[in-house]
């Protein structure tokens, strides 16, 4: 049986079985500052979870990576009035200018 992920899919010996998930859970121990299993407890109550389950959601979400930026976040930031894209783009050019420790980065 390949044990390298947690949901794992495999054959019983005897013939009249079929297919089975199997679950296999590990009992571990995390050390956390006070602070953060505080803020843990709070977000799991909120969320009407178990602190395990919040732990578990977090942990799957970033190892999927998709703790990331949301879909659409950098569009959005590029969707801006013209008036403010010519006021950064000043400012850039201020700032630019203005350097004097070292040269300018090609941006």
């Amino acid at each position: 049986m390949d044990l390298s992920a947690p949901w794992i899919l495999s054959q019983v010996a005897s013939p009249s079985w079929t297919t089975i998930l199997v679950t296999i859970v590990m009992a571990t121990s995390v050390h956390l500052p006070k602070s953060l299993l505080e803020a843990v407890d709070r977000k799991a109550r909120a969320n009407r979870i178990s602190r395990n389950q919040l732990v578990i959601q977090a942990l799957e979400r970033d190892l999927r990576g998709t703790a990331g930026w949301s879909p659409g976040f950098f569009d959005r930031l590029l969707d801006v009035a013209p008036d403010t894209a010519q006021e950064v783009a000043d400012l850039l050019q201020t700032v630019v200018k203005s350097r004097r420790s070292k040269p300018a980065r090609q941006l």
